[in-house]
């Protein structure tokens, strides 16, 4: 099994005409992604590649397609309408890759999403890959811009706020034989769709994940939050890795959301719950496959 997506998920494009999205629905497809349609406003009828169907709007793809997935590729000034344009068509799972949205856009879409059915992953992450059986892990589903080949399946469950250290720890455990039920990138915005907390919620309940590897950042309260779910209710052993370790208080690095503020989100307060939650702590990056080798 896996969580969020199987290689049967069927993956709506928005964006697909633009140099970014086209350049990994292609990579997406030679991964064996059910790419069943991309959306480009003005652009419905063309087909992209000569295979895949283009839509004006999100809700004409869904009813002629059955897509359960999309992928946002738009430019951050649109970006925000694009995912509420696939909460309005009920699509089950929406990933933006879009980095640089505007905060306030944000706050808007997580407003508009209570209640509704659909599920958020990001923005400004990798995506998902549910890895498959095929060469590489080709005929897997890969939604987002994760390097499909260093992707294996097996049994690790992967969540990340960074997209870097994601590849990092899949390629550490590909290296060493070790395959990945699930890879999820969730993005180190401030305001994201999905948290750890949630991811680590689904592993914990899949019955084909047995291991899983959880990276957080300085900054905000997420992995704390984890942690202490963790502690009293994850049947599963948990690695873990906090970037950040050395960046200076009140200066943004990297990832909007990786700030420290009023001494809260700091690298050593993370990897304090991390301890006390049982979570085994890798000390740099090229450690974090070995650590949870290690504690399985």
């Amino acid at each position: 099994m896996s969580i969020l997506v199987t290689p049967e998920t069927k993956l709506l494009v928005q964006g697909i005409t633009g140099s970014f999205g086209a350049r990994h629905t292609l990579l997406s497809l030679a991964y064996g992604t059910l790419v069943v349609g991309g959306v480009v406003p003005g652009k419905g009828g063309q087909l992209f590649e000569n295979r895949v169907p283009i839509y004006d709007s999100v809700i004409e793809a869904v009813k002629d397609t059955g897509a359960t997935a999309t992928a946002v590729f738009v430019p951050p000034p649109f970006a925000a309408d694009a995912i509420l344009e696939a909460v309005d068509a009920e699509i089950e799972l929406v990933v933006c890759i879009t980095e640089g949205i505007p905060v306030n856009d944000m706050v808007k879409v997580r407003h508009a999403m209570l209640g509704k059915k659909t599920r958020l992953i990001g923005p400004n992450c990798p995506g998902i890959v549910t890895p498959g059986e095929g060469k590489d892990s080709h005929g897997g589903c890969r939604i987002g811009i994760s390097p499909g080949y260093i992707h294996k399946k097996g049994n690790i469950g992967v969540v990340s706020r960074s997209g870097t250290l994601n590849y990092e720890a899949v390629w550490q455990l590909t290296c060493r034989g070790v395959g990945q039920s699930t890879c999820v990138g969730i993005g180190g915005d401030p305001v994201n769709g999905t948290s750890h907390l949630e991811i680590m919620r689904m592993f914990n309940d899949d019955p084909d994940t047995h291991g899983i590897i959880m990276i957080g950042e300085i900054g905000g309260s997420a992995e704390e939050e984890a942690a202490e779910w963790i502690k009293h209710n994850c049947k599963k052993p948990v690695a873990g890795f906090i970037a950040g370790a050395t960046a200076p208080p009140g200066r943004r690095m990297g990832h909007a959301g990786a700030i420290i503020s009023g001494g809260k989100g700091t690298a050593e307060a993370k990897v304090a719950a991390f301890l006390d939650a049982g979570i085994a702590v890798a000390v740099t990056p090229s450690e974090m496959a070995d650590t949870l080798l290690k504690l399985m």
